[in-house]
């Protein structure tokens, strides 16, 4: 697969997973596919589930510039915060050179970088971790304690994580979700759900004063494990942040497209 392919397949990937996860968390939520723009809007306290992301390819300045403008109104218009995703290798290279400054004004303001990432790597040996035991997410104390591990470690309020997921049926059921428990503390967690045949890495997390210990990429290893052996699917997709980018190369993802996450300028 080219790069240019794979950075494309990282958008889609986004496009198709978040329309699962966010109808999941509300199946009214605003999830429309727009000229150029997918928003993926629930709406909610978890800003990670309010996303909209621009689709088209080789786009130049001034169409991003429309873009751009026409993504933060929608989200001028919502009543919780969230991220335009932007995918830098969609875009031709003088609108590359110019997006953040074109972002800037459309009022949108540079939060934290991203990497699409890719691999036909599965299937994994089954991974163990010589501190941890796993349980698969079954119950609302289980999603609860996902929920806690993701406010924890982006750094959320942990009432706005349990917006997100309480009450799923999709975690508890579709998704391949892990904890990672030491001495019967959840400490870490990972999901794999299916997409259009891929597994699709998401929600990552670990507890802050235990990182630094593998505990990430083994619970990652044991998502993609269950998720391969479920599904029989051999390629996986995600979108990693600064923290994970290191550590996913290890298990076999190769890094495609830049993602620039942008929010509303305060």
């Amino acid at each position: 697969m080219t790069e240019r392919a794979e950075s494309i397949e990282s958008m889609e990937q986004l496009a198709l997973v978040w329309r699962a996860l966010v109808l999941d968390r509300d199946p009214d939520a605003d999830v429309r596919d727009l000229p150029g723009i997918a928003v993926r809007w629930a709406d909610c306290r978890f800003a990670f589930w309010n996303c909209v992301t621009l689709t088209e390819t080789d786009a130049g300045a001034a169409l991003v510039e429309e873009r751009l403008r026409q993504a933060a109104d929608i989200m001028r218009a919502k009543r919780h915060p969230g991220f335009l995703w932007l995918f830098e290798d969609l875009l031709d290279a003088e609108a590359r050179a110019t997006v953040r400054t074109a972002a800037e004004k459309a009022g949108l303001e540079y939060a934290f970088p991203g990497t699409g990432m890719a691999g036909d790597l599965l299937p994994l040996p089954e991974p163990a971790h010589p501190e941890l035991t796993f349980v698969r997410v079954s119950t609302d104390e289980h999603l609860r304690a996902y929920a806690d591990l993701n406010s924890r470690a982006y750094g959320f309020p942990l009432e706005d994580g349990r917006d997100g997921l309480l009450g799923s049926t999709l975690w508890k059921s579709r998704a391949h979700a892990y904890l990672g428990l030491r001495d019967g503390v959840p400490v870490t967690c990972a999901a794999t759900v299916e997409a259009d045949g891929r597994l699709f890495v998401v929600l990552v997390a670990t507890a802050p004063e235990w990182e630094r210990r593998g505990y990430g990429e083994t619970v990652t290893r044991k998502a993609l494990y269950e998720g391969a052996r479920a599904t029989g699917l051999t390629r996986a997709t995600l979108h990693a942040t600064a923290a994970g980018a290191p550590v996913y190369p290890r298990i076999g993802f190769q890094p495609n497209s830049p993602v620039g996450f942008y929010g509303l300028k305060q």
